[in-house]
């Protein structure tokens, strides 16, 4: 198909944008107004869909420190979908194919931000999807509730989207915290050694998760002592104070549950140059080879652990295989995204709108509802660029669409899977 017959309004997803709406451009084919149906029957459409599109939203921070994972966010779905589209468009349950539209606006990680950005999407949107961050996606979930629009398939390990009862039209996509944290406080209890863990953790349900689902692993293990436990704001700029403590504590164990790319990097660097050099456990969120470990200086501790689900991008053979080429070639050609993704996320969303056109196939009618019906279907679904026994399914309640993690250990150029503990 010729570019000239693509509609193409807007496609710019570069690292440190401040703001963004993207449309995901595929044929328009005409016919069909805004919430009808060809045939006229059926259910009253929903807003945000025709019989030619349907139209997503995306807060995320798109500047700010967490640019670098949000605006891949926004990345890997766009480039889904801006080849399905060029392709023709997406095949619906209820007959109709359409092309798949994205607006994504920036909110900085700041709750306020992505609340005022959903209030302005909410009317026009079909639905919202992928979003970074737990603080700025509960900012709205009430809202959302109130308002019946999908809150779907988002980048928070937070479970509270993923209970039914509590969040109806909510559902996340990443492993919830306790599963990652779960699976650190494992592989640590199967050590044949003693060890003396100091845990710092942001303090909010981001950090209490993680911090919850290591301790249930490691109740009852006599091998293992928490020493010390401190807490960091998510607006803080240093936790210099915190670690200095921590390196006094002993511990040959450090979980460091934090969020914040630029703090983690430097607490990296800082506990070096403490002279404290435990082994790490971080969050799959931020623990990219490239983009935080090697600026750290990662190299110089016995091993940094973290958890995964989904290949990684700069993994040596990733290029070479035939789902990852066909990835990073639709990431530079419909999401303006030359570069090999240094965060997970870009897979992640990818991800997201490989799962999304799964549920699309499945809505029988153009509503929410429909919609939310074929979202908590799923089951045994292999997403692209997925690890070897990891699938999608939405079927368990208060647990999000992928809920298996492999605990990985870093070789000093990216993550090999890592069984037992070993150092």
């Amino acid at each position: 198909m010729s570019m000239n017959r693509r509609k193409m309004r807007v496609a710019s997803v570069v690292a440190g944008i401040g703001i963004v709406a993207v449309l995901a451009a595929g044929c328009a084919r005409g016919g069909g107004t805004p919430n009808s149906t060809d045939d006229g029957g059926g259910a009253e459409a929903s807003p945000g869909i025709t019989d030619d599109s349907i139209t997503l939203g995306i807060t995320t921070p798109l500047s700010g420190p967490t640019a670098g994972p949000g605006t891949c966010t926004v990345a890997g779905i766009t480039a889904y979908f801006g080849a399905k589209n060029a392709d023709g468009g997406v095949e619906f349950g209820d007959g109709q194919t359409r092309t798949v539209e994205i607006e994504a606006l920036d909110d900085e990680y700041d709750p306020q931000k992505a609340k005022a950005n959903y209030d302005q999407l909410k009317s026009s949107v079909f639905a919202m999807t992928a979003g970074l961050g737990t603080p700025t996606n509960r900012a709205w979930r009430e809202a959302a509730i109130a308002d019946e629009v999908p809150q779907a398939l988002i980048m928070t390990g937070d479970p509270i989207f993923s209970n039914q009862e509590e969040s109806p039209w909510q559902l996340g996509f990443v492993p919830i915290y306790q599963n990652e944290g779960q699976a650190f406080g494992e592989l640590l209890a199967g050590s044949a050694e003693e060890h003396k863990v100091a845990i710092l953790s942001q303090n909010d349900d981001y950090g209490e998760g993680y911090v919850e689902g290591f301790m249930t692993a490691i109740e009852g293990a006599d091998n293992i002592e928490v020493v010390k436990e401190l807490t960091y704001e998510a607006t803080d700029t240093s936790v210099d104070a915190q670690l200095t403590e921590l390196a006094g504590s002993g511990a040959d164990v450090f979980f460091n549950a934090m969020s914040i790319t630029p703090l983690v990097i430097s607490s990296l660097q800082k506990t070096q140059e403490l002279g404290w050099l435990p082994s790490w456990f971080l969050p799959s969120n931020t623990s990219s080879p490239s983009a935080i470990l090697e600026p750290g200086g990662a190299a110089a501790f016995p091993g940094v652990y973290t958890v995964a689900f989904a290949q990684s991008a700069a993994a040596p053979t990733f290029a070479e295989s035939e789902e990852g080429a066909a990835f990073l070639e639709q990431l530079k050609e419909y999401a303006n995204y030359p570069d090999v993704p240094a965060f997970p996320h870009c897979v992640w969303s990818y991800q997201v709108g490989a799962t999304l056109e799964e549920v699309f196939g499945s809505m029988t009618e153009p509503t929410r509802d429909s919609f939310m019906e074929a979202l908590r279907d799923v089951s045994g679904f292999t997403a692209p660029l997925m690890l070897e026994g990891s699938t999608v399914d939405t079927t368990e309640d208060g647990q999000p669409a992928v809920s298996t993690v492999q605990v990985q250990k870093y070789n000093g150029k990216g993550y090999a899977p890592a069984e037992a503990w070993d150092e």
